[in-house]
């Protein structure tokens, strides 16, 4: 992120979950009943699979996928488009206390509305955490589609230099799920 770089993250959660591989979630608002499905069964994957999932779990897809992950035992980091919550939802209790949750947020204490701006500010964070990333969908010319392209441009220069991506650089895993 360089200089675009958050000034500071605020936390709560387990802080250890940063030092593990982690696949960003990424799905945007409207998406065909076809990725719906195929996005839910992969999220069960990365559960069955003890997978850490990363994701401001905003879009009605990431959503479920954030319940669906939340029934297993592998970790999840939560990075919302704003300052943390005021409470803790009571779903993330449990999670919280077993150590297998962090909410982490790269926005000041007056970030308390979510913007456009601010989700598409963290999504590149995100991203930028992540080991793997999955659009399971990005609608044409949305912001999804633009980090889609951000992301297989900085991809692409990586390979063209033969460096390998290290482990906090960005491999993407899949354009997405739907079929042309």
């Amino acid at each position: 992120m360089g200089a675009d770089a958050p000034p500071e993250l605020t936390a709560l959660g387990n802080l250890d979950l940063l030092a593990l591989s982690k696949t960003a979630l990424f799905c945007s608002a409207h998406c065909p009943g076809k990725v719906i499905l195929a996005t839910y069964d992969q999220a069960a994957k990365w559960r069955d699979a003890g997978r850490c999932v990363i994701s401001g779990f905003h879009s009605p897809v990431e959503k479920e996928c954030l319940q669906i992950l939340l029934r297993g035992s592998q970790p999840i980091i939560i990075c919302p488009a704003r300052t943390l919550p005021q409470r803790v939802p009571p779903d993330w209790k449990k999670p919280l206390a077993a150590g297998r949750l962090l909410v982490l947020s790269a926005f000041a204490a007056t970030a308390n509305r979510i913007t456009a701006d601010l989700a598409s500010r963290r999504n590149e964070f995100v991203a930028a955490l992540a080991d793997e990333v999955f659009i399971a969908h990005a609608t044409p010319g949305g912001q999804l589609d633009s980090l889609n392209a951000r992301l297989t441009t900085h991809r692409a220069a990586a390979t063209q230099a033969h460096c390998g991506l290290t482990p906090n650089e960005i491999k993407l895993v899949e354009q997405s799920i739907t079929a042309a």
